[in-house]
């Protein structure tokens, strides 16, 4: 392939990645999916982006945009077209009847059961098929379904806010005057750190902490990017003897609808039916999972069920325990570490993870494959633990 055909190429296929990225919020628990076909002159016919309510996917969009236009062009997608009957009939039905002659594609889909199965329908249709095109990209706006799809597990994201030496708040104190919402000692970064907050919570489908943020912090918990989403955010809150306040903003503001019933959902693991019962009549839909050694919810039976619920990926936005815990055990594939360029000096200061947590000789997690971003004066580590695209 000459390099004026691969520019080519990542020209077309970099639009198809942002017409997927339209379906951010919307798509869940289906892949984001953006298609262009280009015609024999090389002119766009057609255009097409998925929507999990719209059911059509992107590239039978673009063929109804095309219509005639669409014989003899080129189809550029960012997964690969399935094959199988779904919600919908086969789009690779759809690409043959409609002459495509040609179709590049980012990547395979990453579902064990159909990789692989599209393209070869297509090339037994006699149809060209190219495949790599700006492949790392695409990887990373559908990792979240190849974790789920692969595993019915969550891909799991990591998130704080702390200091350049670690702490994610000072030592706790009594404060009078502090604004609901705002995270006992005061914000640790900037507003634009906080902004980018909600875009990561909004390219999540829930986010999930422990009792004892809800209690000293008492946040919102919710989606404030002001961007449209098919189902609200769910808050996840873990709470073994259901010790969260009545009164709390989480429990003001439940929003009751599909399964899990509600956007609130708490797991606990030795509840008080008192309770129990106080927080389901205001709509809040409470589950038992197993204890774990520490009498606590185990993490691992929650993000199974998060799972069995169709979440394909959660953001951590815990406490120094819960960090501990979800490090501890296996289930964090990435990391998104906010810094500020601030040093708290003052004893009882509380870490990003929980002093004991690691015995001396425990294997450090390994953060790879990461990236640096800048908010204002603060920066931020993105990073893998795992791929989410491994068995």
């Amino acid at each position: 392939m000459s390099g004026n055909s691969a520019n080519i190429n990542d020209q077309f296929l970099g639009q198809a990645l942002d017409l997927a990225r339209q379906g951010i919020g919307l798509a869940s628990p289906n892949p984001y999916v953006g298609a262009v076909i280009v015609d024999a002159r090389g002119s766009i016919v057609g255009t097409g982006c998925y929507t999990y309510v719209g059911v059509k996917h992107a590239e039978v969009l673009a063929l109804e945009q095309a219509g005639g236009r669409a014989r003899g062009g080129t189809l550029y997608i960012n997964l690969e077209p399935h094959s199988h009957q779904g919600r919908t009939p086969p789009c690779t039905d759809a690409l043959i009847a409609a002459g495509i002659k040609r179709v590049v594609a980012s990547m395979w889909d990453p579902n064990p059961k159909v990789s692989g199965q599209g393209f070869e329908k297509l090339r037994d249709a006699g149809i060209q098929v190219d495949v790599g095109g700006l492949e790392t990209e695409a990887r990373r706006l559908n990792e979240h379904f190849a974790r789920y799809i692969r595993h019915a597990f969550p891909l799991v994201t990591l998130k704080a806010a702390m200091t350049l030496n670690g702490k994610i708040a000072p030592a706790p104190e009594t404060e009078l005057n502090r604004a609901p919402g705002t995270p006992a000692g005061g914000w640790i970064t900037g507003e634009a750190a906080r902004a980018n907050v909600q875009q990561q919570r909004r390219q999540s489908d829930a986010v999930l902490v422990g009792v004892g943020t809800i209690i000293a912090d008492d946040p919102l918990l919710t989606d404030r990017s002001g961007l449209p989403r098919r189902r609200p955010l769910l808050r996840v809150i873990l709470d073994s003897r259901l010790r969260m306040p009545l009164e709390s903003r989480v429990v003001k503001t439940v929003t009751t609808g599909d399964s899990p019933r509600s956007d609130v959902l708490v797991f606990c693991s030795a509840p008080d039916e008192n309770k129990k019962r106080e927080l389901e009549a205001r709509g809040i839909h409470v589950e038992h999972v197993p204890p774990a050694a520490d009498e606590r919810p185990e993490i691992c039976a929650v993000l199974r069920r998060l799972g069995e619920l169709e979440i394909t990926s959660v953001m951590i936005e815990g406490g120094s325990e819960l960090n501990a815990t979800a490090l501890n055990s296996g289930v964090v594939d990435k990391v998104f570490l906010y810094y500020a360029p601030k040093i708290i000096t003052a004893s009882g200061s509380i870490p990003f993870i929980a002093h004991g947590a690691f015995r001396p000789n425990d294997p450090l997690p390994q953060v790879k494959r990461f990236t640096l971003h800048s908010f204002g004066d603060d920066f931020a580590v993105e990073g893998y633990l795992r791929d989410p695209y491994e068995e």
